[in-house]
């Protein structure tokens, strides 16, 4: 494993041709910084709109995935789940047709790492390299350049791509062969299950208590209980808005693939196991697009115009 870490910076004059197809809450932001560092850009999304403001500031708009990875050295992808990795690279225009011997592709999606490993067997017939390289830090962390990358794939393969890689993140592990950045993803989304809940758990206490929550999340954030959903996402909690910044169905995707390696194992997650359930309660009733942060309306913590509460075991009200 190695990694690497550098200030928020520009990479200058990059002769790298690179591709970028999924414009979402993660991928914009993302592509938004390469054209700031000088990039020569190219954008493909389904919702084609979502090019508009990078093509305001200079990408190239693509009609289609493989119109996109045509002339491209590394095709960057960031979309919601493996299938729809699979059919932006291997579907109808899909960008494998187009990608030339040499090029190399970068998979910031976070998907089993069983697909990214078929994925990249499937490239390595056609010449073509493959990294696994979900994200982590949010929504905050892709704008500002500083996200977590965890990498899975060959070294050589990295060296190429970490002039990218240094745009938008500000620390690169390398975790292995393919698949290993998405094991490592992960362990981060068991990990971010806890913290969410334990904040919204907390602070459902706290309410009930009767303490000032701003107040109290104040005096909490500089001490042991200190943690990234403290800072970020308590304030939605306490006000019961939740923007989105990762959408709790996509959390919940994450961390199916996260218990069925553990089943594979025969390892027990039961907080992560408990966490998933509550989450499917939450989808089930409707606020699986909004951020995890909504894990709070479980408790009842929500008191804006569209809060939930819960009102007996297993049920939930908006």
């Amino acid at each position: 494993m190695t990694e690497s870490s550098r200030p928020p910076g520009t990479m200058g004059s990059n002769p790298l041709k690179v591709a970028f197809l999924g414009l979402g809450a993660l991928g914009e932001p993302m592509a938004a910084n390469l054209l700031t560092a000088g990039v020569a850009l190219t954008v493909h999304n389904r919702t084609r709109a979502r090019e508009e403001p990078l093509a305001a500031r200079g990408a190239r708009r693509a009609a289609t995935a493989a119109a996109a990875a045509a002339d491209a050295d590394l095709l960057a992808i960031c979309v919601s789940d493996g299938p729809d990795v699979e059919a932006v690279l291997f579907g109808a225009d899909g960008a494998a047709e187009a990608l030339r011997p040499g090029a190399l592709v970068v998979d910031f999606s976070s998907i089993d790492p069983a697909v990214s490993q078929q994925l990249a067997a499937r490239l390595r017939l056609q010449g073509v390299a493959y990294l696994d390289a979900p994200v982590t830090g949010g929504t905050e962390g892709a704008r500002a350049g500083s996200l977590s990358v965890l990498v899975g794939g060959a070294p050589a393969d990295l060296e190429r791509a970490r002039p990218v890689l240094e745009v938008v993140g500000g620390r690169i592990t390398h975790f292995g062969p393919v698949g290993a950045g998405q094991q490592a993803k992960a362990v981060n989304q068991v990990l971010l299950a806890g913290s969410y809940t334990a904040v919204a758990e907390g602070l459902s206490l706290a309410k009930r208590l009767g303490l000032p929550l701003d107040l109290l999340v104040e005096a909490l954030k500089g001490g042991a209980a200190g943690s990234w959903a403290l800072e970020h996402r308590s304030g939605a909690m306490v006000s019961g808005h939740f923007p989105l910044g990762f959408k709790l169905e996509l959390h919940r995707k994450d961390l199916g693939i996260a218990l069925a390696a553990a089943s594979a194992l025969q390892l027990e997650l039961p907080i992560s196991a408990q966490v998933a359930a509550i989450e499917d309660e939450l989808i089930a009733a409707g606020f699986g697009t909004e951020d995890v942060a909504a894990l709070a309306r479980w408790y009842g913590q929500s008191q804006g115009p569209t809060g939930s509460v819960r009102t007996a075991p297993g049920t939930l009200r908006s």
